[in-house]
């Protein structure tokens, strides 16, 4: 591997985890240089302390709050990525189901908690609900985006060439829905997290990291609900670090490509002599 592209590596990786550890250390010399008592706010080795002493809870609690979240993500993603497809293919369609889209977008989720409940009742199915149409409706729109965006002489071009309208779909419309697509799923990977707690805290008897938050904040227990709130920012973290992974994984082409910094210099500095070489190969006139 070129030593360039491997400092750059190091660089990628570093400079977010130097980022982490500051706002680490910021936190604690925070409440050391106010003197904030723990009950407000804790330090971060009180936090970590409280995530140690819990950690069978919380571990267990994780598990919970993943299996509505992933499938949550995956509901919500399937169907949003089909129904822009449908509404893709048929104007009067978008033109009637957009605007009941964005109303059912402009509802907060809280204020239907309690229906939701009556409706599924206590259990998965509410928490999926939440989780599915928060991760919805971004995906929807960027796919819509990226459908809608494809370059109409490639597409006559595939069909003049014999191209099936699936062929077409998966050859030239599909590779341009992936960069608005991504960009939703990165962006509700961290908010679905927020849903799946939401749903734990309205509708849920099965625990979770929400309904283990309901519990240490009615004790007023500050640590226990900073701990399950680093917890929530891992899960969010590794989240989006999926998706991007499977990004670069499925979209090569916009890896950066470049070239070895030596590899320029000497280019640069051979320069004059390839001039010199061109001016005495003219012929005089």
């Amino acid at each position: 591997m070129d030593t360039t592209i491997s400092r750059r590596w190091w660089v990628d990786l570093l400079i977010p985890i130097a980022s982490i550890v500051g706002i680490v250390v910021i936190w604690w010399g925070v409440v050391l240089a106010f003197r904030i008592p723990e009950f407000v706010l804790p330090t971060p080795a009180q936090t970590f302390a409280s995530l140690a002493g819990d950690w069978p809870t919380i571990w267990s609690d994780v598990l919970v709050t993943a299996q509505s979240f992933v499938l949550g993500f995956v509901i919500g993603t399937v169907v949003g990525f089909l129904l822009a497809v449908v509404m893709s293919q048929s104007l009067l369609l978008y033109r009637f189901l957009y605007p009941v889209l964005i109303v059912t977008q402009a509802i907060p989720v809280v204020a239907i908690g309690a229906a939701l409940v009556i409706w599924l009742g206590f259990g998965l199915a509410p928490k999926l609900f939440i989780v599915g149409l928060i991760v919805f409706f971004p995906v929807l729109v960027n796919v819509l985006d990226g459908l809608r965006s494809v370059d109409v002489d490639a597409v006559n071009l595939a069909r003049a060439m014999g191209a099936s309208r699936w062929r077409t779909f998966r050859l030239v419309r599909l590779p341009a829905t992936y960069t608005p697509l991504f960009s939703a799923l990165k962006m509700s990977a961290t908010f679905s997290v927020t849903g799946a707690v939401l749903g734990e805290s309205t509708a849920s008897t099965t625990g979770g990291l929400g309904v283990y938050l309901s519990i240490h904040q009615s004790r007023f227990d500050t640590p226990g609900v900073f701990a399950a709130v680093v917890v929530l920012a891992a899960v969010g973290l590794i989240a989006f670090l999926v998706i991007a992974a499977w990004e670069l994984s499925i979209t090569p082409w916009r890896r950066t490509s470049i070239a070895p910094r030596r590899r320029r210099y000497r280019t640069a500095a051979d320069e004059p002599a390839a001039t010199a070489n061109l001016t005495i190969a003219q012929p005089n006139h």
